[in-house]
């Protein structure tokens, strides 16, 4: 039986840790930063923490050692927070066999880079043992609840390796679990970090009260100002019609397991940031960072997005909700049909 090293076991990586486990083809380790995550799972089968009440199968064993977690792996999945991936993967360099394949699930920018984590870890991974480990993107509709209690869910796997894609799909797939390859991992990473920041918007939108009329209008224009961010990155377009584009940006402003929309209808009620942050205890809402290496992306490349604009104005410069959407309304008029 081949191992699996999933790394962070947030909500999400226990969740794929409970998915791959329960179909029992792999031995899994999952590495927590908490010790108090790491015994949690090994006294009570339970993520206390971050994802209680589902049961995690015995073939998934703990850990808060790096080198133990990763040993004799064929697939690492990384799963910690966007701002944590680089040092993570610079502890794991030296870990990490030539022949190990690497798959991201992690819906985030690095801040200060602006690059995707498929980016992050191929920079960190570039030298010595390590170079030429292949790397691929896992991302799609999946609240890790849902996902965790078996209710079907499909994502997708992305890479320019067409050998990896098609690796991940036959390891990872189970009845409750499908995967679907795609080519364009640009596409896919962005479209899981971007939707992010519209889904904060969408909370707004629902703090301050605001019907179905207003969601619509916000997640249709969301996708368009997504879509040409991913073309000028050099990704496709075809990829935000899909799992990881349309499928994760309505699951995620419309479902109440999104913490994003529910920092976002915090604000929209008008607490504060640093209060809403406080109040979620350790989780996190990945849009919160990357809202603002979304802005910088997109100044970068010389495109419009002005619902991540207003977004970033409320969350980092003190704008009120109700101003920002105000501003979105009254721009100056717009043709539907010049360009997404």
């Amino acid at each position: 039986m081949s191992e699996i090293a999933i790394i962070g076991a947030g909500a999400w990586g226990t969740a794929l840790s409970i998915v791959l486990g329960r179909a029992n083809r792999h031995g899994i380790r999952l590495w927590t930063y908490e010790q108090e995550v790491c015994e949690s799972i090994a006294q009570r089968r339970v993520n206390e923490k971050f994802l209680p009440g589902q049961q995690i199968p015995a073939t998934v064993a703990p850990s808060i050692d790096l080198a133990e977690a990763t040993a004799g792996a064929g697939i690492v999945i990384s799963v910690m927070p966007s701002q944590h991936c680089r040092g993570l993967f610079e502890q794991m360099r030296p870990l990490l066999d030539p022949e190990t394949v690497v798959v991201s699930a992690t819906k985030g920018l690095e801040e200060n880079s602006l690059l995707r984590m498929t980016e992050v870890i191929s920079q960190v991974l570039d030298t010595g043992r390590s170079r030429g480990i292949k790397i691929g993107a896992l991302s799609g509709p999946s609240f890790a609840l849902e996902a965790a209690r078996g209710d079907p869910t499909a994502v997708t796997v992305a890479s320019h390796d067409a050998e990896l894609t098609l690796k991940i799909q036959q390891e990872f797939s189970t009845a409750s679990f499908r995967i679907y390859t795609n080519a364009d991992p640009i596409g896919v990473e962005l479209g899981g970090a971007l939707k992010n920041t519209i889904a904060i918007a969408a909370g707004v939108c629902a703090g301050l009260g605001l019907g179905h009329n207003s969601v619509a209008a916000l997640i249709t224009r969301g996708l368009a100002e997504m879509t040409r961010l991913v073309v000028a990155c050099g990704g496709q377009a075809e990829t935000m019609a899909g799992l990881a584009g349309l499928g994760d940006l309505v699951l995620t402003c419309t479902g109440g397991l999104s913490r994003n929309r529910g920092v976002g209808f915090e604000l929209g009620r008008g607490n504060k940031l640093p209060d809403i942050l406080a109040a979620m205890h350790g989780t996190v809402a990945e849009g919160v960072s990357t809202t603002t290496a979304a802005v910088g992306l997109a100044r970068a490349r010389g495109v419009e997005m002005p619902i991540t604009e207003q977004m970033d104005a409320i969350l980092h410069h003190g704008k009120a909700p109700r101003d920002a959407m105000y501003e979105l309304m009254t721009r100056s008029g717009k043709s539907e049909t010049i360009r997404p």
